[in-house]
């Protein structure tokens, strides 16, 4: 999976709309293989984005779990101390 794609599901408060345009961006130049299309495929690339995000929301949105959600500042600590290990 492409690294700056994050998790959305299962958060309080649950993902926002930014996040779910970002992580569907991410996904299309992933797939791609292009961080920014030429002119030529601006429009095939943009409506793919679209169409990830719409698919995307309606995945979150039907999801259900009995977990309890995750605390967004708890998970990017955890992120944080991952990272640091690594490079350390």
């Amino acid at each position: 999976m492409c690294r700056n794609i994050r998790q959305l599901h299962n958060f309080e408060p649950p993902a926002t709309s930014d996040e779910v345009q970002a992580a569907a961006l991410q996904y299309v130049r992933k797939v791609s293989g292009a961080a920014k299309p030429s002119k030529a495929n601006e429009e095939a690339f943009d409506r793919a984005v679209h169409e990830v995000a719409v698919a995307t929301a309606r995945l979150l949105d039907s999801l259900v779990t009995t977990a309890a959600p995750k605390d967004r500042e708890v998970e990017a600590a955890k992120a944080r101390a991952r990272s640091a290990a690594r490079y350390a």
